[in-house]
């Protein structure tokens, strides 16, 4: 999982940095709205840990220009020292999914960053089978069917088509991709096998209009994986 952190205190921002890649997580962190809001346009993340008070453009402005005018509905925890109701309140209305209360505590956080992700399904592990017609998925048994017949995959393949309807309508960077499929240590690995195995998968599940979804790539980014509608 991919967290893409906004804080401007160095020292705050490498302790929290430590903490989430301790539980696991991948971790992006800027300094500055500026350079989050650069590196959100160029890769794409599971969930946003916003600091309130960060000079020109704070973390509310910055959720509410990813709400409104980027369409990003990617997760959301606005962290800062403000704890009065109306402040939580104001957070929540711009778009913030949970908030927590500086100075943060490394197992609340943890804790609230692992709610959140289920909340949303990310990781989620809880449906055995789930329906995306004309395919079916059977997480148990690792099998994918169209229309009632099993599509020989791979075990990466399949792991890949289960991520890409899991995230259906997401824009997803390649080393999004990556680690979420080739895990967090994947240097030995080149974004051109992402490139490949999509290209094998699309082959494979006959991703067209016809078939009720498409798999497109995003020039100089990534993927997404949508329903015709």
């Amino acid at each position: 999982m991919r967290i893409a952190i906004l804080e401007d205190d160095p020292d705050q921002a490498k302790i929290v940095s430590l903490w989430l890649q301790d539980a696991g997580y991948s971790v992006t962190c800027e300094l500055s709205s500026a350079g989050f809001v650069r590196a959100i346009r160029r890769d794409s993340f599971d969930l946003y840990l916003l600091d309130w008070v960060v000079p020109v453009l704070s973390g509310i402005e910055v959720l509410r220009k990813l709400r409104s005018e980027m369409g990003d509905n990617t997760p959301v925890i606005v962290a800062t020292v403000k704890d009065k109701e109306q402040s939580i309140v104001r957070a929540l209305e711009a778009g913030a999914d949970d908030y927590i209360v500086k100075p943060m505590r490394q197992a609340e956080l943890v804790a609230r960053v692992a709610a959140i992700l289920r909340r949303v399904g990310i990781g989620a592990t809880s449906d055995p089978v789930f329906d995306a017609a004309p395919y079916e998925i059977d997480i148990r048994r690792q099998a994918l069917f169209l229309e009632g017949e099993e599509i020989s995959l791979t075990n990466r393949e399949f792991e890949l088509a289960v991520f890409f309807f899991r995230n259906a309508g997401k824009l997803l960077s390649r080393g999004h991709l990556l680690d979420a499929i080739w895990g967090i240590d994947n240097e030995s690995v080149s974004t051109r096998t992402v490139d490949t195995h999509v290209s094998r998968l699309r082959r494979k599940l006959g991703l067209n209009e016809s078939s009720g979804w498409t798999l497109t790539a995003v020039y100089q980014h990534g993927y997404r994986m949508e329903r015709v509608t």
